[in-house]
């Protein structure tokens, strides 16, 4: 009996997207746990006059960085979070990025805003081995965002500040929506989600998903 090749490999393609072992897109996905953006202000407050952030390792966008530091964060709970790594390098403004799960335990209640937003944001308090920062604003829960290059944006269409809706075909299978897109020639594509995302959709650091919508 002739076999048709094709007709079985396309079978057994769409066993495996149901299942959640197929390719599930063509966007790797990093996820970002909680962490710390600081001024140079910030750094020798909590560190020392003249302290200056030792690199530990290089993250998926070029430039940036996780540092060796680490912090402790409180919130009104006063129960602490500890061991929140630093990112660098330093910017104009702190910021604190946590999950909607952090701030059930910290009893903040940060907006959902794009990184480097933190205008009104919610206040937090960062503890240092040198000292102690009360931040009134910069305690944010990161948007969902895809990281682009020119090209890429000219490749999905999209430029940036658009939304988009993404899909995961994993065993949890996900549609995430007002994703926003970020386009710079400083960027690698990647979408990045926090902890709490990625657990509820199954995803992992270099899992894939889709885009499928524009949105208008």
């Amino acid at each position: 009996m002739d076999i048709n090749v094709s007709a079985v490999a396309e079978a057994v393609m769409k066993i495996l997207e149901q299942s959640g072992s197929a390719d599930t897109g063509d966007i790797p996905v990093g996820i970002s746990n909680r962490h710390i953006h600081l001024t140079r202000e910030h750094v020798e407050a909590l560190f020392g006059k003249g302290y200056e952030l030792a690199p530990l390792k290089d993250l998926s966008q070029p430039g940036q960085f996780a540092c060796k530091e680490q912090l402790t964060i409180v919130g009104p709970s006063m129960r602490p979070i500890e061991k929140v790594r630093i990112l660098g390098p330093e910017r104009p403004a702190s910021q604190v990025e946590i999950s909607r799960t952090d701030s059930y335990v910290l009893k903040v209640k940060p907006p959902v805003r794009e990184s480097g937003d933190v205008a009104g944001s919610a206040p937090i308090t960062l503890i240092g081995p040198k000292g102690t920062v009360t931040l009134n604003e910069g305690c944010i829960i990161a948007n969902r965002h895809i990281h682009m290059s020119v090209e890429d944006g000219q490749k999905y269409g999209v430029k940036d500040g658009d939304y988009v809706t993404v899909d995961v075909l994993s065993e949890r299978r996900t549609r995430f929506y007002d994703v926003q897109v970020r386009v710079s020639p400083k960027f690698r594509l990647e979408m990045h989600l926090d902890t709490d995302d990625a657990n509820a959709a199954a995803l992992k650091n270099g899992s894939q998903v889709k885009i499928v919508e524009i949105q208008k």
